[in-house]
């Protein structure tokens, strides 16, 4: 959209929400860049610059408009499909890689030199990845000073920054403010949310696109809910985090205000701020664009209904993706029920209790290594086949090991090849794991139980290749269409959805005969 001036003009003159995030306006009489929904009076044209990211804006001299906080806004949702490095990257950075690896770790995760790494972000993106981690840091740094008592100086570290001196000219190059200035303009305005001591309670609205279908959203999340790492009372869904500096919570919950998420962390770290924010947007899907998918699945006659009933339809991402690849196997021919009961039996086995429980809450999700110990020391403690059982325990010792990575800057074909390479996983759980660990918006899981009982239903009686071929006019958005059908019945067992591999042979072979009945001269 960047290449044509004349449509971003128009939407920053409508204001319109909807391009928030995908592109960013600066304003050279100013020096301010902002949303293309601010509010404040359109600049005249010869005056307006447009960059594709707020890291851009600041490395070319904008300060951040402290009116709309671009710095705030939802996620360019072309990030979020694409699955190319400069995507890849950009997700990476999102969860505080830089800041913890540097950019040499960045770019080894990516397979890529430092500078092969820098050509292309700046390419893509505008600017370089040391940029982008600096953008990440000014806004962490700004949820800090105004949302908790914490000193100024440990809000400078658990940004990330690397020094005070650092810390200070960067919030005022990007604010226009000192870091006591921002806060005290926020107290001014709101009071503080903290809690005495280093554990405090983080009160953050996350910002998204509208519609957003939140009562399915959660309704989904709560229905798996594993006891211990997770509870949902019909309105708020809570859950433990396992993050690079120690364990958190948080709690979930539809936002006050339209286009909001409300969000309260309690982190042991608050270096994990970062990490602990990207992991819920990803998990709730929030950087997507509703409108464009809404847009295209409702062409199709058959979802057009689902589709104006639960407008705004996300698909439910993860907070970890080894826990949701656990999930998927552990989810195999069981239903939901059963599913948790097992999961809820690994965490009391060996999943770490929190130093302080929260509640509900009261032990992470076993960590790779973890899981592959008890699998070799107990193997009695997983309730399943033996087949799935050993599954379970190859998939643990390859994340364990680094062999095989499933975060948001794995490569979706790599990962897929590593994945069926595994026994005892085939094409419906990678395809599963795409569709929520990767965020992979056309990902489709073959042979899905849950679609073909809800395509059934709205009269659609297709067997699994028919389902294939019917999918194919939901792309890019497949995995959104799954979603909307799999929403039809909540009790459906999606996460058990996969059909084993002898079910998958004998329904090959049934659909085979059932082809040659129906076609005898395609097989003359």
């Amino acid at each position: 959209m960047l290449d044509d001036f004349d449509s971003c003009y128009r939407a920053v003159s409508s204001r319109d929400a909807r391009f928030d995030g995908w592109f960013f306006t600066a304003v050279t009489s100013t020096r301010i860049y902002c949303r293309p929904s601010c509010p404040a009076r359109t600049p005249k044209a010869e005056n307006v610059r447009f960059y594709p990211s707020a890291a851009a804006a600041q490395q070319a001299g904008f300060r951040a408009c402290l009116r709309c906080r671009p710095d705030a806004a939802p996620g360019s949702p072309e990030w979020l499909g694409r699955a190319d490095v400069a995507a890849r990257a950009l997700r990476l950075i999102l969860d505080g890689t830089v800041d913890r690896e540097g950019v040499a770790g960045l770019a080894g995760r990516l397979g890529y030199s430092e500078r092969q790494l820098h050509r292309v972000l700046i390419a893509e993106v505008g600017t370089g990845a040391l940029s982008l981690a600096r953008a990440q840091r000014a806004q962490t740094a700004r949820v800090l000073l105004q949302s908790t008592d914490v000193p100024v100086t440990g809000v400078a570290f658990a940004a990330g920054f690397s020094s005070v001196r650092q810390f200070n000219d960067t919030i005022s190059a990007i604010f226009a403010r000192t870091p006591s200035e921002l806060r005290r303009r926020s107290r001014e305005q709101t009071p503080a949310h903290a809690r005495d001591g280093a554990r405090q309670a983080i009160t953050l609205r996350l910002a998204h696109r509208l519609p957003l279908c939140a009562e399915r959203l959660f309704e989904f999340l709560g229905h798996r809910a594993i006891a211990g790492v997770e509870s949902y009372d019909g309105s708020r869904y809570r859950r433990t985090l396992s993050l690079p500096h120690g364990s958190g919570t948080v709690e979930l919950a539809r936002g006050a205000r339209a286009g909001e998420i409300g969000a309260v962390f309690v982190l042991e770290d608050l270096r994990d701020l970062t990490a602990a924010v990207a992991r819920c947007r990803h998990l709730l899907n929030l950087d997507a664009d509703p409108v464009a998918i809404d847009e295209t699945l409702a062409t199709d006659p058959r979802l057009r209904g689902l589709v104006e009933s639960n407008p705004g339809m996300r698909v439910p991402g993860t907070v970890d993706g080894f826990e949701l690849a656990v999930r998927a196997v552990v989810g195999q021919q069981v239903s939901v029920a059963a599913a948790r009961t097992v999961l809820g039996a690994l965490v009391r086995a060996c999943g770490e209790p929190l130093a302080e429980a929260d509640g509900e809450l009261t032990h992470r999700f076993p960590s790779p290594a973890a899981l592959a110990e008890l699998a070799r020391s107990a193997p009695g403690a997983f309730a399943m086949p033996g087949s799935r059982r050993r599954t379970l325990a190859l998939l643990a010792e390859s994340v364990a090991d680094g062999r095989i990575m499933i975060d948001p800057g794995a490569d979706a074909g790599e990962l897929e090849r590593q994945l069926l390479a595994l026994p005892g996983i085939g094409p419906w759980t990678a395809g599963y794991i795409a569709m929520r660990a990767l965020a992979d918006p056309d990902a489709f899981p073959p042979g899905d139980l849950g679609v073909r009982r809800s395509l059934a239903a709205l009269g659609v009686e297709e067997d699994a290749r028919g389902v294939e071929r019917l999918a194919e006019q939901w792309r890019p958005w497949r995995a959104h269409a799954v979603a909307h059908l799999w929403s039809m019945s909540p009790a459906v067992a999606a996460d058990g959805g996969a059909p084993s591999d002898l079910a998958r042979r004998v329904r090959d072979a049934l659909d085979a005969v059932t082809h040659a009945r129906q076609h005898p001269l395609a097989h003359a």
